[in-house]
C-alpha cells in the first residue's frame, strides 16, 4: 500500500537499531521453533460461508532480514509472532499458535483435554482443536478456562464446546471473579468507538507486506469470525484457590486491575508449569491501549509478578501466556519474570518520580530511560505497549487529562484550533511549503503535527493530504511498536483513499445476551440524544415475566434513568416481556409484528415506548479520525 520509499533520515535510524539492539541473541527462535509438533496446511481458516476470517499465510514474506520500509526489531518481532502450529510446552500441555491475536492451550486430562483461552472466533479455535486432535487423539473437551476478559480469550469458546454441554454440567467454565461484568462492558458501553479505533491498532484495512500491515507485536492481528460467549460455571474468587479438573489439580492466583479488570494466573503443580495469562508476554505491553479502555495500574501489575514469583517460581521449569512462546528453565524463568515485573515497577515508579517534579506526560515520556538490562532484552521492547504511551498514561491515571497548565485548560476543538494555527503560518498553501522543509529534513514528528492542522483546517487541500499520508508512512515505516506502525499507516491508507468504517469484529448477540438489565438500560442512557429530549419526560415499567423483576424507567431533563424500588406512582405504560428478550428489544424495532414475535405485552399508553426508543442516537461506527 506504501506510496514512497523509505527515506534517507529514516533508513539511517533502522540502520543505528541494527547496531545497537542484541540482534546476535538467537534464543527466542529456538524456544518459539521447541516442541513443534504439526501445523495447519495452509494456515487460512474459512467461515460457513467460505469467507477468509483468518489468513497466517499472508505473512510468509517475514523472512530475511528487514527491508528498509519497517524497523528491524519490529521485523524480528513479527516474524517470530507469526510462526504457526501445534507445540508441546511439556507433556501433557499444548499450544496452538498463530491462529489467531493469541494462542490457545491443551491441558490433557484423565478423560479428555481442558481449554485455556479459546481465542477470538469460533473457527480459528475450531480449527485449533482439529489440530491438537490430529496430533493428540480425539479427547473430549472436559474443561474450558478463561484467564481474562478481554475478547480474544473467549471468543471462540463454541468452537470447543457448546452451551448445551455447559448446561448440561459436562464441561464447567472457569473464570475470574468479575469475569462476565467486565468482558461485557468493555465490548458495549464504548463498544464502536473502540472497534473503530481497533481498526487502525491492527490495521485491519491494510495491504499486508514490507510497506503495510507486518503485525502487531502481541500477534500478528485479530480473526474475523463468529464471535461468542459462555458465561463461567465457576469463579474463581481467592488466590491460592485450588481446583481439580478432570483430574488436572490447579492453583490459582487472581490478579485484578493488571492487564485486564478480571484477571488470573494459573499454576499447574504436576507439571511444574505457570501460566501468567497475559501479564508477562514477550513485550511490553499496554498500560492503556491504542483502541481505548480503561487506564491499567502498573503498580498493582508488577506486584501481581512479585506474588507470583514468590508463590510459584520455586516449583516451576516452564512459563507460558496466551501469547507469544514459553521460557523454560527454573533460572530463565526467575529471570524473565524478574525483569517482566520490574519494568511495569520502573515506568510507574519513574513517571511518579518526575511527575513530583513537575514533569507533564509528554515531557516524561521524552525524557524517561530504561536500564540497561530492560533496555537490552527483547521480551521488554515496546512492540505493542510503547514507553511513549505508557508513560503518558501512567500520568492519566494519576493527574488526568490537565498539566496545570493554564493555557491547556480551556483551549480549541481540534478543527478551530487548525484554522487559526493555519492561519498564523500564512495559509494553507504556505505550511504545506514549510512542512515540506521539516519532512526533507527527517522531522516526521513535526510534519506531521502542522499538517495535521491543515487538514482539519482544510479537509480536502490536496498537497497537504498527500504529504500527510506520506509523513505518517515514514512514521509507521520507522515504528517498533507494532500498532504505532498500523496506525500511521491507516491513517495515510484513509487520507489516501477515504475511511474503511471498522472492519473489526463487532458487538456479538452472545455478548449483548450476558448484559443484565441494569447493563442494558445503561447502555441505552449513553446512547440519548440529550439535547434533542431536554423537554421529553415519560415513565416507562419492565416487567421481566421469567425472573419476577420490575424496573421503572424514567426520561427527564434528557436523562435516562432506572430504578428497580417499589415505585408509588403507575408508569404511563408497562411492558412485560422475558429477560432474553429484552436485548433484541432494545435493538429499537417497535412495529407490532416484532414485538409480538418477541412476546412483548403492552398496558397503559402504547406510544411510551416508541417514543424512547426514539430517542436514542445511533453510533457511527466510520467517523472520521485523521480529518
Amino acid at each position: 500500500m506504501g506510496e514512497r520509499p523509505a527515506e534517507a533520515a529514516l533508513v539511517a535510524e533502522q540502520q543505528r537499531l541494527r547496531q545497537v539492539l542484541p540482534f546476535a541473541d538467537t534464543a527466542d527462535f529456538d524456544d518459539a521453533a521447541r516442541g513443534f509438533i504439526g501445523r495447519l496446511e495452509p494456515c487460512v481458516v474459512r467461515d460457513a460461508e467460505g469467507r477468509v476470517v483468518w489468513d497466517n499465510d499472508s505473512y510468509a514474506f517475514l523472512e530475511g532480514e528487514a527491508p528498509k520500509t519497517v524497523n528491524p526489531s519490529l521485523w524480528r518481532q513479527s516474524a517470530l509472532v507469526a510462526r504457526h502450529g501445534l507445540y508441546e510446552v511439556v507433556p501433557g500441555i499444548y499450544q496452538v499458535r498463530g491462529l489467531d491475536l493469541s494462542h490457545i492451550t491443551f491441558v490433557e486430562g484423565e478423560r479428555g483435554v481442558l481449554v485455556i483461552d479459546p481465542l477470538i472466533s469460533t473457527e480459528t479455535a475450531a480449527a485449533a482443536l482439529s489440530l491438537y486432535r490430529r496430533h493428540r487423539g480425539d479427547r473430549q473437551v472436559t474443561g474450558v478456562l478463561y484467564t481474562h476478559s478481554h475478547a480474544d480469550h473467549f471468543g471462540g469458546v463454541k468452537g470447543v464446546t457448546s452451551q448445551q454441554e455447559v448446561d448440561a454440567g459436562t464441561v464447567p467454565v472457569l473464570a475470574p471473579a468479575g469475569f462476565v461484568e467486565h468482558a461485557v462492558a468493555e465490548n458495549v458501553f464504548a463498544g464502536t468507538a473502540m472497534a473503530r479505533r481497533a481498526g487502525y491498532m491492527y490495521g485491519a484495512a491494510l495491504d499486508r507486506g514490507p510497506r503495510g500491515q507486518v503485525g502487531a507485536g502481541l500477534g500478528q492481528t485479530t480473526s474475523t469470525g463468529t464471535f461468542t460467549l459462555i458465561r463461567p460455571t465457576l469463579d474463581i474468587t481467592a488466590t491460592g484457590q485450588e481446583e481439580v479438573i478432570d483430574g488436572v489439580r490447579m492453583r490459582f492466583q487472581l490478579a485484578p486491575d493488571s492487564e485486564a479488570p478480571a484477571e488470573m494466573h494459573l499454576h499447574f503443580p504436576a507439571h511444574r508449569a505457570l501460566c501468567t495469562a497475559e501479564n508477562a508476554t514477550h513485550t511490553l505491553h499496554n498500560i492503556l491501549t491504542l483502541r481505548g479502555a480503561l487506564v491499567r495500574d502498573p503498580h498493582v501489575w508488577a506486584g501481581y509478578l512479585t506474588e507470583a514469583i514468590d508463590l510459584f517460581a520455586e516449583d516451576t521449569d516452564v512459563a507460558f501466556a496466551s501469547h507469544h512462546w514459553p521460557t523454560w528453565g527454573k533460572d530463565r524463568v526467575l529471570e524473565y519474570l524478574s525483569l517482566q515485573r520490574d519494568l511495569y515497577a520502573y515506568l510507574h515508579d519513574q513517571t511518579l518520580r518526575m511527575l513530583n517534579q513537575g514533569l507533564v506526560g509528554a515531557e516524561i515520556a521524552e525524557r524517561i530511560q530504561l536500564p540497561p538490562a530492560l533496555e537490552n532484552a527483547w521480551h521488554t521492547r515496546g512492540y505493542y505497549g510503547s514507553v511513549s504511551h505508557n508513560v503518558k498514561a501512567i500520568y492519566q491515571r494519576y493527574m488526568g487529562w490537565y498539566d496545570g497548565n493554564p493555557a491547556h485548560l480551556w483551549q480549541h476543538p481540534p478543527t478551530e484550533a487548525a484554522t487559526r494555527y493555519v492561519a498564523f503560518m500564512g495559509g494553507a498553501d504556505a505550511t504545506v511549503a514549510k512542512a515540506r522543509t521539516s519532512y526533507e529534513a527527517g522531522d516526521f514528528r513535526w510534519a506531521a503535527e502542522v499538517l495535521n492542522h491543515v487538514v482539519f483546517a482544510h479537509p480536502d487541500h490536496a498537497d497537504a493530504r498527500t504529504l500527510l499520508a506520506d509523513t505518517y508512512e515514514q512514521l509507521g515505516y520507522g515504528a517498533e511498536n507494532g500498532t504505532w506502525r498500523c496506525a500511521y499507516l491507516s491513517g495515510a491508507h484513509e487520507l489516501r483513499h477515504g475511511i474503511f468504517g471498522t472492519p473489526i469484529t463487532g458487538v456479538s448477540p452472545d455478548v449483548v445476551a450476558q448484559l443484565t438489565p441494569a447493563q442494558i438500560f445503561a447502555a441505552l442512557a449513553t446512547r440519548i440524544d440529550g439535547p434533542r429530549t431536554w423537554h421529553e419526560q415519560l415513565t416507562l415499567d419492565i416487567e421481566l415475566t421469567d425472573t419476577n423483576q420490575r424496573y421503572r424507567l424514567r426520561l427527564a431533563n434528557g436523562v435516562l434513568t432506572h430504578s428497580a424500588a417499589p415505585q408509588r406512582t403507575p408508569a404511563e405504560a408497562t411492558l412485560r416481556l422475558t429477560a432474553a428478550a429484552l436485548p433484541q428489544l432494545a435493538g429499537g424495532d417497535t412495529a407490532p409484528e416484532a414485538l409480538a414475535a418477541l412476546g412483548v405485552e403492552i398496558d397503559g399508553d402504547a406510544s411510551v415506548l416508541g417514543r424512547l426508543l426514539a430517542a436514542l442516537d445511533r453510533p457511527d461506527p466510520d467517523f472520521a479520525i485523521v480529518t
